[in-house]
């Protein structure tokens, strides 16, 4: 019998461990946290040791655990997209964004397509993206904790939310990026040492063989649960959502965001490499604990529990390891909840207090206190915002989501940030098109797609077919971004890209 909605002590007593010891974290760090660069940048005094556990803290979020185990378990094979998607990600990341962000930027992944380009314009358009992308991310993250605590507590789910956005609210306004960084490698290591024991114990009961694992699933479920086709059938829809994960990764502006903590570019490209390592090994396990979750649990009793599957993980640990398991798994499920929302609430306070108060309100002139305190007022609003999206989008598959920010992320953020990068031509006009281009057409063909209009309003039919619309609008951003600045050229913005170049190249 399923312990399921019925209050679990082992799960609370995990939580609540969790939370006193992140507290402490948080009552730590908030005696270090006096200037605006400890608040966002941790005083860029993070080891890429350290900046890689908590990038793979701050990027295995709830999609990754709970969401693509729930879509390995219903759809099979094609559940596997997200997983490689965001992993080949990484590399586009460590080779053309992570050295020219930390050697130009200070604290948002506007500082470098603004460095040589016009400030206000610009800010304000990749605020606008960024917080759209931060939006979405959110939504998927407390859509998971909020099932997740009314399933482990018995709380109405409206309730676990608004609990979630406050413990968040905690680390992120009274520690800054130096709590909400350690949240994250605590969360890492509870996160890859759960789901690894998890896994051993799922193939345990098939030799330790994961052909074994995957041979029961053919037989339960026939032959096309190995073979793609049962989530994405459209190769354009495959590509289009490829495209999304892969430039995405390279546009989340609290991953672009955690690269300003660590001292140097070697220690940013260090970073990146350790957490490939740790993500890449996540991933795979991902793939043993979907199909575990279907051969062992079974695809009826997940759907039942939850319509987009992401109680699969947590039942699968019921299933294997009884109620404690339950409760470890469901807590360490809810520390990876906690620390993506408070990276995720951290970067979009930097996109409003920094990009749009200091650098457009303000041209620049406002003290350290003010900043701070910009900081804060802005994270209170998001922490609010999120718990507002959370109760609002309540049921959706959560990895779905997250594919969604993916696109925004690709379309809005990636190409201003490329071209700003490698193109000596490119205008403070053109990033500025490309950014809104980016934005509103992958906002528009999300809204018009049949993800909200079947999935969220129950429309019978949608008014664009493609379920994810990055092929088109990332392509879009920047056909629009280079044409707009060919057509009104810059000479200013070009003949400071030697500079710039320089810079980024050799951090001076």
């Amino acid at each position: 019998m399923s312990s399921f909605g019925k209050p679990n002590p082992t799960a609370i007593g995990f939580f609540v461990f969790f939370i006193i010891v992140t507290l402490g974290i948080t009552a730590w760090a908030a005696r270090r946290t006096k200037t605006t660069s400890e608040f966002f940048a941790a005083g860029g005094n993070v080891t890429g040791f350290q900046n890689g556990l908590a990038l793979a803290g701050d990027f295995m979020s709830a999609a990754s655990f709970l969401g693509i185990a729930g879509l390995v378990a219903q759809s099979g094979f094609d559940g596997l997209i997200y997983s490689v998607g965001w992993l080949v990600g990484w590399p586009v990341v460590t080779f053309l964004v992570a050295e020219p962000l930390r050697n130009l930027g200070k604290y948002t992944f506007a500082d470098v397509v603004a460095y040589r380009l016009r400030q206000p314009p610009v800010r304000v358009a990749s605020a606008a993206g960024g917080l759209c992308v931060v939006s979405f991310y959110l939504i998927a993250q407390m859509v998971g904790a909020g099932n997740l605590v009314k399933l482990l507590f018995g709380l109405d789910y409206e309730v676990a939310v608004l609990a979630v956005g406050v413990v968040m609210l905690a680390y992120v306004l009274f520690g800054g990026m130096i709590a909400t960084t350690w949240v994250q490698i605590v969360k890492a290591v509870l996160l890859l040492g759960g789901a690894t024991v998890l896994a051993i114990m799922v193939l345990a009961r098939f030799g330790m063989s994961p052909l074994r694992l995957f041979d029961a699933a053919a037989v339960k479920y026939g032959p096309s649960v190995l073979a793609p086709g049962k989530l994405v059938s459209s190769p354009l829809e495959a590509i289009s959502l490829g495209l999304a994960l892969m430039f995405g990764t390279a546009g989340l502006p609290h991953i672009l965001m955690r690269f300003y903590t660590v001292p140097d570019a070697k220690a940013a490209r260090a970073s990146v490499f350790y957490a490939t390592g740790f993500i890449g090994f996540f991933y795979l396990i991902t793939f043993v604990l979907g199909f575990g979750a279907a051969v062992i649990v079974g695809r009826a009793p997940i759907q039942a529990l939850d319509k987009g599957g992401n109680m699969a993980a947590p039942m699968l640990a019921e299933a294997v390891g009884g109620t404690p398991f339950l409760g470890f798994i469901s807590a360490v499920a809810f520390a990876t909840i906690l620390a993506v929302v408070a990276g995720l609430t951290l970067s979009g306070a930097a996109a409003l207090a920094h990009d749009l108060w200091v650098h457009v309100v303000r041209k620049g002139h406002a003290d350290e206190r003010e900043q701070l305190r910009v900081a804060r007022l802005a994270t209170i609003a998001l922490a609010i915002v999120a718990i507002l999206l959370g109760i609002f989008f309540k049921g959706q598959n959560v990895a779905f989501m997250v594919g969604l920010a993916f696109a925004i992320a690709a379309s809005a953020n990636f190409p201003a940030l490329l071209l700003s990068i490698v193109w000596r031509k490119f205008t403070t006009r053109g990033a500025v098109a490309s950014m809104v281009t980016g934005t509103v057409g992958a906002i528009v063909m999300i809204a018009l797609s049949p993800t909200v209009m079947v999935g969220v309003l129950g429309r019978p039919s949608a008014i664009i077919g493609l379920k994810n619309p990055a092929i088109v609008t990332m392509t879009l951003a920047f056909v629009v971004g280079i044409v707009t600045s060919l057509v009104w050229p810059e000479p200013e913005a070009e003949a400071k890209y030697a500079a710039a170049s320089r810079r980024m190249l050799l951090g001076k």
